[in-house]
């Protein structure tokens, strides 16, 4: 099975929503069988670097609301995040352009660290309120995350570096009219918008490993065990 997440890192319920997925797969029997691959997406492409200004200013700005209407609705997202054991700091947040976080993802999966890499970013800009489009904390993440830090900052200083694959999976998603993250994809045929609750990712699991698993060719209506010859042998068990 394959899941495809179309996620972003400055996004409160993509780092909500990988955390449900991830304690459905740690209750589904299967989770060895299961493939999670993440997408890049941006929320909003033209996001300025980290200015100084804070998320309740940007959400308030953005929605035309008070600063204090911006903390009340960031609160309400915080309780959501420590339902599933997340600490979101909004206070400290440094709201930020996510296109190089997303560069260094794509890179972090040629040496199969994507996975650990993009934990470490979320935590990083929502837990420990790092300011992910900088290059020295991009490469500290990188660098607690097994990468090399001297080849991490080259391939962040090339603007084109994995730019390519950044923009191919934002396509596939105008493609797939997502309009919003996190974004789901199981199997190439079921979709799940949004942090949804853990049973919604229990049922899916289950439901497409149901369809998707192979199943035996016939339905067997025997009765008794033990009474037919394999690999050259007859023997006909002893009863109590």
């Amino acid at each position: 099975m394959k899941i495809e997440v179309w996620s972003d890192y400055v996004c409160p319920f993509c780092y909500i929503g990988k955390r449900r997925l991830e304690l459905a797969l740690e209750q589904f029997p299967h989770k060895e069988q299961v493939e999670v691959e993440f997408k890049a997406f941006e929320l909003d492409p033209n996001s300025p670097m980290y200015n100084g200004e804070s998320i309740h200013e940007v959400l308030a700005n953005k929605y035309r609301m008070s600063v204090e209407q911006a903390k009340q609705a960031n609160q309400n997202v915080g309780n959501q995040a420590a339902t599933v054991g997340l600490t979101y700091n909004f206070d400290g947040m440094k709201p930020t352009n996510t296109f190089d976080a997303h560069r260094l993802a794509k890179f972090a999966k040629t040496k199969g660290k994507a996975a650990v890499v993009s934990e470490k970013l979320l935590q990083a800009y929502f837990t420990e309120a790092k300011h992910i489009g900088d290059f020295d904390t991009l490469a500290d993440i990188a660098e607690a995350s097994g990468l090399n830090r001297q080849e991490v900052l080259n391939v962040l200083h090339d603007k084109t570096a994995f730019a390519n694959e950044v923009r191919a999976d934002e396509a596939i998603a105008q493609q797939y009219q997502i309009g919003g993250v996190p974004y789901f994809i199981i199997n190439s045929k079921y979709a799940i918008s949004g942090a949804q609750p853990l049973e919604t990712f229990k049922g899916a699991l289950q439901k497409v490993w149901e369809e998707d698993a192979p199943q035996p060719m016939f339905q067997d209506l025997s009765t008794e065990q033990d009474v037919s010859c394999a690999d050259g042998n007859c023997i006909i068990p002893e009863k109590d």
